[in-house]
């Protein structure tokens, strides 16, 4: 059997093969057309044909693999994109406030107070007994039962003002 016999044979099978190995059907055909390119070559020394060039298929495959890794070199700005943590979406934070600030509404005012004095002001237990005039227990027992009413509160729902077009009824 010739090179040309061969090549028309088996190229749609080289090419479903390389297409499955790399899953991206431009670069089997670039690694198809190299290995018939080497195949052409030396076609006279090739004993089995078929099985020959599918080894030289998944060869230039795996040696595509470490040459692509090779050729991509990492910026400064890539290496300090990879060692930086991803920048949450802002619009996020505030949603998880609003949500934060309508469940802490729903707290009765000397709960929602120690919860804020120690959370939002970082002040201690007898500072917060100190401003709401009552023990440190009951500043710790306060922040208890508000963070227990807060891991149980469903999700608060979203404030949707809705503008109707016209005049006003």
């Amino acid at each position: 059997m010739g090179f040309e016999e061969f090549v028309e044979e088996r190229l749609d099978g080289l090419l479903r093969y390389a297409t499955v190995l790399t899953n991206d059907p431009h670069l089997a055909q670039d690694i198809v057309q190299d290995v018939l390119l080497r195949a052409q070559q030396r076609w006279d020394g090739i004993d089995a044909p078929p099985s020959y060039v599918r080894r030289m298929v998944t060869n230039e495959y795996l040696s595509w693999r470490r040459r692509a890794v090779r050729r991509m070199v990492p910026s400064s700005h890539d290496v300090l994109d990879a060692l930086s943590p991803p920048e949450a979406d802002p619009a996020t934070a505030y949603d998880e406030r609003d949500a934060m600030l309508g469940r802490l509404a729903t707290l009765p005012r000397k709960q929602r107070a120690a919860v804020v004095l120690r959370y939002y002001e970082n002040y201690s237990d007898a500072e917060i007994a100190a401003v709401l005039r009552c023990g440190t227990s009951t500043v710790r027992s306060q922040i208890s039962r508000a963070l227990a009413t807060l891991r149980e509160a469903p999700e608060p729902e979203p404030l949707i003002v809705s503008i109707k077009a016209g005049a006003p009824e």
